[in-house]
């Protein structure tokens, strides 16, 4: 009589299948560690030692039942260590990563949101049809408060102590007064850092996000600095003479729909005697260099969602994307533009490469 058992996957299917399942158990943790931060469970854990759900119930006001499930699924993640399940503790290297947003420049908490709103997935899913993408605006004011938050440490605590010493003679042209522009300054921290930390000079930000801008807006208002004015513009939009001593930008060439004529309008800006600082995505040129990142993955579904998206939100948009702009191609791009001169500045910032460009 034939065996009629069903027939057993081979372990190719079955490591298959666990590859692709641990993408959607990285999607749920995902959503663990956004409530997490929006409800300060990390924050009440760091440096609290061992403690129970209904000890965090008592100390953060929430439930205790629901409290328990999220600290079982973070110690199953490997995020807290936990020996029975009842008792959890946030490990000391957690802590600038999980939970210190003011002083750490690890903190990577701010990154994780909820799902996307499915009226966004479904125009993402017609974007693929139409090869027309979404501008941040598009998705939604999230974006720009998540942004805020993602580059907010770097902003803080590298850009004034590490990054501008760096640069040939900017830090004392800094602190005598000059003109500086951030364009794609987002929700403004790097100009409001800027600002408070060289009151002689004059700061103009310049984003196309109405987001954005909202946020950098009612940013300075919290900060009260009166050297700084914010734009709803882009790069075409800036002098069309020398104007300024130092440009800045940001993470954000990769995400101009004509980053070619950004930069044209960079040049013309641009003081003869002036720098433009470019901090932007390290990568390399080859599909064999970038293999290297361990994280190759989700800069790349990054790309999809935001970057690349933004990128090609106009019609004839470069889309350059999260990984399109290497430094040998940021080179010849800003040499074509009318630049001369061309450094690279490696800051061991495992995200970013920054590029000192001069006319």
């Amino acid at each position: 009589m034939p065996d009629t058992r069903p027939s057993r996957p081979d372990d190719d299917i079955r490591a298959f299948a666990l590859r692709v399942w641990s993408y959607k158990q990285g999607e749920e943790v995902s959503l663990m560690i956004h409530l997490g931060d929006r409800l300060g469970l990390y924050r009440a854990l760091a440096g609290a030692g061992a403690c129970s759900a209904a000890e965090l119930a008592e100390r953060t006001g929430l439930h205790q039942r629901w409290l328990l499930e999220w600290l079982r699924s973070q110690a199953a993640a490997g995020l807290l260590a936990s020996p029975d399940g009842e008792r959890f503790t946030l490990p000391t290297e957690a802590v600038p990563v999980l939970a210190d947003e003011t002083s750490s420049l690890w903190f990577a908490a701010g990154a994780f949101h909820g799902t996307l709103h499915p009226e966004v997935v479904d125009a993402l899913a017609d974007a693929f049809r139409s090869g027309i993408g979404l501008s941040y605006d598009d998705l939604g004011p999230s974006a720009a408060h998540r942004v805020e938050r993602m580059l907010g440490p770097w902003s803080r605590l590298a850009l004034v102590p590490t990054i501008l010493p760096a640069l040939d003679g900017v830090e004392a042209r800094l602190q005598a007064g000059a003109r500086v522009a951030d364009v794609g300054c987002g929700a403004g921290v790097a100009v409001l850092a800027l600002a408070e930390a060289f009151p002689a000079s004059r700061f103009d930000g310049y984003d196309p996000s109405q987001h954005a801008i909202h946020r950098a807006q009612q940013n300075l208002g919290q900060a009260g600095h009166p050297n700084v004015a914010f734009h709803l513009a882009d790069a075409a939009d800036l002098p069309d003479q020398p104007t300024f001593d130092l440009l800045l930008t940001l993470d954000c060439l990769h995400d101009m729909p004509r980053p070619a004529e950004a930069m044209a309008a960079i040049r013309r800006a641009l003081a003869d005697d002036g720098t433009w600082l470019i901090k932007d995505i390290r990568c390399g040129s080859t599909w064999q260099e970038n293999l290297r990142n361990p994280l190759l993955a989700m800069l790349y579904a990054t790309s999809v969602t935001t970057c690349m998206s933004s990128a090609l939100s106009e019609p004839g948009g470069a889309g350059l994307g999260t990984l399109g702009l290497d430094p040998r191609r940021a080179e010849a791009m800003c040499r074509q533009a009318g630049f001369t001169r061309f450094a690279v500045h490696d800051f061991d910032d495992p995200a970013n490469l920054y590029y000192e460009v001069r006319p």
